[in-house]
């Protein structure tokens, strides 16, 4: 397997780790109190976000593997659109692999929006947030990618 594809794989664990670890946190009061985070305090949103990149730079790997090079600009776009054509319109991959690439991203997108709709929403209103509202969401990304991720690195060990 080529290094490169190898620190991609890597890059991929470790956003899976942080998802895990931001769940994990969010969820144990005793972590939270030990690292000092508010009892209140969940990080199920960027749960989520590393999820999404867990599962985009394992996409990147798998597509590397196969010769092709992403760059920018529409990095996002262009590595899901050219790992559509090369591994499930091929049939290479179950086409269930790409719904779950689907969901996350998604949701990703949903956190960019939200995101450009809060900060108007800051110098206008003033809202109560509820930090248990991510939760579901957020166990289905990890979900989700590990999903991905365990099958990508299966069909790289296959093809070494």
């Amino acid at each position: 397997m080529d290094s490169k594809v190898k620190l991609l794989l890597g890059r991929a664990d470790n956003e899976l780790l942080a998802a895990k670890s931001l769940k994990k946190i969010s969820e144990d009061e005793s972590l939270k109190n030990n690292l000092f985070v508010p009892i209140q305090t969940t990080f199920y949103s960027s749960v989520i976000s590393h999820s999404y990149y867990s599962i985009f730079y394992s996409a990147r790997a798998a597509l590397l593997s196969a010769g092709i090079k992403i760059s920018a600009p529409f990095v996002h776009n262009k590595a899901y659109y050219q790992f559509k054509r090369v591994f499930v319109d091929s049939g290479k991959l179950d086409k269930y692999i790409l719904e779950a690439y689907e969901k996350v991203l998604i949701r990703a997108e949903d956190l960019l929006q939200i995101m450009k709709d809060e900060k108007i929403k800051r110098g206008r209103f003033t809202y109560k947030t509820f930090n248990q509202a991510n939760k579901d969401p957020a166990e289905d990304s990890i979900n989700n990618a590990v999903l991905f991720l365990s099958h990508i690195r299966d069909m790289l060990i296959k093809e070494k």
